[in-house]
Formats: C-alpha cells, structure tokens, sequence
C-alpha cells in the first residue's frame, strides 16, 4: 500500500515536470509576445510567434507621415528597390529562439533609421522590461535599448 502510494506520487510529480517542460517555452514567448513601445516612443512594435521563432513588425507611429503627408517608408534601406516599403508593418524583428535562460537569442533587428540589420538578442528583465541588443559580430560590440509595454491602447497603423 505504501509503496503505491509512492509510485502514485512519484507518477504526478513526472507528468507535472513533463508538462511543466511542454509549457515553459511557451509562457517564455508569451512573456515577449505583445505590443512594446521602442526606446525613443516614437514606434510600437508587436512581438508575435512565426514560423517556430519570434518575429516583430512595427504596428504604429507616432508620426506615420512624411512632411508630404504620405505614410513614412524605408528610405535608408540600403536596397532602393526596398525603400518604397511603409514602415508600418514592417518586419524589423525575425528569428528569435529561446536560449533556454529565459532570453532570445539567435535573431536579428532592422533599423529603420539607418536602414542596416543587425544580430540580435534578447530578454524580459524582472521589472517587466524588453532588453533589445543588436550587434555585429559579437553582443558585446553592439547596442541596446530597453523597451516598455505602451502605458495606453496603440492602434495599428496597418501597412505590411
């Protein structure tokens, strides 16, 4: 009778780690699933789950328009056939894989701004955070930005 018990227990506590293994993935990429305001708050981006990975677009401005009053595009991008592309919906985030610590590694990050990509990683700090790195070669020649859940409701500027 004891020893059934034991084995009971011992049969719950290996299904509950084996789920608990199936689910940690997921809750990591739910942690940065979501909308988060850049550094600079001049664009949101959504984090969302593609292809296996995490990928982000950029869903709203606070500026969408050029000074002509057109929707803004790629106009850094070093390819000019790339250049007419709306910035909003625009891919700026790809192929981030768990690292297994709670972080993302693995990816890359397009900047706008200067129209280059970058290696990329990242993770959500305990305060709630996004920690965004982009670098060339190795993380410690890069640059980082620490993103925020926008504090309202953003709407979706569209594009793609």
């Amino acid at each position: 009778m004891q020893e059934t018990f034991f084995w009971c227990r011992a049969k719950i506590l290996i299904v509950g780690f084996g789920f608990f293994l199936g689910v940690a993935p997921a809750m990591a990429q739910g942690a940065a699933a979501g909308w988060w305001m850049d550094q600079s708050g001049k664009a949101g981006i959504v984090i969302a789950p593609c292809g296996g990975a995490l990928c982000g677009r950029i869903e709203w401005l606070k500026v969408p328009k050029d000074k002509a009053g057109r929707p803004k595009t790629d106009i850094h991008n070093s390819n000019a056939a790339l250049r007419p592309r709306p910035l909003c919906g625009l891919q700026i985030l790809g192929n981030f894989t768990p690292d297994g610590q709670g972080g993302w590694n693995g990816g890359w990050i397009y900047d706008p701004q200067n129209g280059k990509t970058y290696k990329s990683v990242m993770n959500v700090a305990a305060d709630g955070t996004l920690h965004v790195r982009g670098y060339i070669g190795i993380p410690l020649l890069g640059r980082s930005e620490v993103w925020r859940r926008p504090a309202i409701a953003l709407a979706a500027c569209g594009g793609g």
